[in-house]
């Protein structure tokens, strides 16, 4: 048997199989395996219609796999990457403005466990949230301890 081109088609199931991909990325990944003008628009556009490809799976993927370890910030930063549409990704972002406390408190907790005991332990503590796309004001509440449960 030997080795058989696959179609730009056949190409992006293969990448979809892996993962969910949005619709960017996918003619980024492509497009240098397009031959003819248009073609990998049409290919798209018939995997889209039978719902191969969906902005809405690829938001859910995202917050499902990153929104536990980052923060509101850093999860947009991917969201964008992924080429996500302006409205699905204000969406997701005020999804995880909710929880944004408490999941910041979580990763603090799994890293830290205790207070800092001096201000240059809790600076430490502070940029470790913050590299993580926590926001100032939930950085705050956690390494200071307020509304501790």
């Amino acid at each position: 048997m030997g080795f058989q081109k696959l179609s730009l088609k056949g190409r992006a199931l293969k990448l979809l199989a892996a993962r969910e991909h949005s619709r960017s990325e996918l003619e980024k990944k492509l497009t240098s395996h397009e031959e003819a003008p248009g073609e990998l628009a049409q290919a798209l556009d018939e995997l889209q219609a039978k719902g191969f490809i969906s902005e809405q799976r690829v938001v859910e993927s995202v917050l499902n796999r990153r929104a536990a370890r980052l923060g509101t910030g850093r999860v947009r930063q991917e969201l964008q990457a992924k080429g996500i549409s302006a409205d699905a990704m204000a969406e997701a972002v005020e999804t995880l403005r909710l929880t944004e406390v408490e999941r910041a408190r979580e990763v603090w907790r799994k890293k830290f466990g205790d207070p800092a005991a001096d201000p240059a332990g809790r600076a430490k503590q502070m940029r470790f949230l913050a590299a993580r796309g926590f926001g100032a004001d939930a950085i705050r509440r956690v390494v200071s301890g307020a509304d501790e449960d």
